[in-house]
């Protein structure tokens, strides 16, 4: 049973009250292990999603599980540090709800993030990546269901998702920050368990250069309801079947420790230019 317009409301004016007169503009998520940017936040306001009103815990290693609302680089931000995942247990509309909500805020970016696998052999492990597009085609879509009007149309346009001129704006400010940048497509896949090879030999020739657990339901309630996103990847391991060794969580973990600086520092200049 999908969430009524009503609860997304009653989320939102939850947090209302416990902003004041703050508004954010943009939402931010952090992935695994990048959820340090949120400690970066001034005149931080947190609230932890299990305060809030038909909001689901965050349980992934490497996400906090909380909201932090203040300012960064001058801007208004909502930042969530962990979100949640279809591996969880949630539905697909529940892994998405945040959006709709920090929609309802005020916020009309959201630049999402994550830690993926690379699944191109001429790339290499701590590389971050431009999101142009994605590839989700083997599970459900979270919007299924009744369609909430509020928010969007019942057959949304999804030839931009990332949005093009803020792949643009990343591109230009990468290359004055000297931070080599590579572009791709993301290919989700739902999980728990890492793709075997020959999964990512399948993505490599359906055109997936990252493959990874996240980012794509959200992406897509973000385009429903009108946002403009932009998404970064920090490819933490080379993906199944590359390298001669087993997969872990521990391994995403330290490349996002490994990575914080570039990461931090392209992810906020953006966020200056918006």
């Amino acid at each position: 049973m999908g969430f009524s317009f009503e609860q997304y409301k009653a989320s939102a004016d939850f947090i209302r009250v416990r902003l004041g007169d703050f508004v954010p503009e943009v939402a931010m998520i952090l992935g695994s292990g990048l959820g340090y940017l949120g400690d970066e936040v001034e005149d931080a306001v947190v609230i932890p999603y299990g305060d809030i009103p038909h909001f689901k815990a965050s349980t992934a290693p490497g996400h906090k599980g909380q909201f932090v609302f203040g300012l960064l680089e001058g801007k208004k931000v909502a930042v969530m540090q962990g979100r949640m995942h279809h591996y969880e247990g949630y539905s697909y509309e529940e892994v998405a709800y945040a959006v709709r909500v920090l929609r309802l805020l005020g916020c009309t970016t959201l630049i999402v993030t994550n830690a993926a696998g690379c699944v191109r052999t001429d790339w290499q492990a701590g590389d971050l990546m431009l999101i142009t597009d994605h590839i989700k085609m083997f599970s459900e879509s979270p919007l299924r269901g009744e369609n909430i009007p509020e928010f969007g149309v019942r057959f949304p346009d999804a030839s931009h998702l990332y949005t093009v001129r803020l792949q643009e704006l990343a591109r230009k400010t990468a290359g004055e920050l000297n931070i080599p940048l590579r572009e791709g497509v993301y290919f989700y896949c739902y999980g728990p368990q890492y793709e075997t090879p020959a999964e990512i030999r399948a993505a490599r020739v359906l055109g997936g250069d990252a493959v990874g657990m996240s980012t794509a339901p959200e992406v897509i309630v973000a385009g429903h309801c009108g946002m403009e996103v932009l998404g970064f990847t920090l490819l933490s391991n080379m993906a199944a079947g590359i390298l001669d060794q087993p997969l872990s969580e521990q391994e995403v973990l330290d490349a996002g420790v490994a990575a914080r600086e570039k990461f931090s520092t392209l992810v906020r200049a953006c966020l200056n230019k918006l």
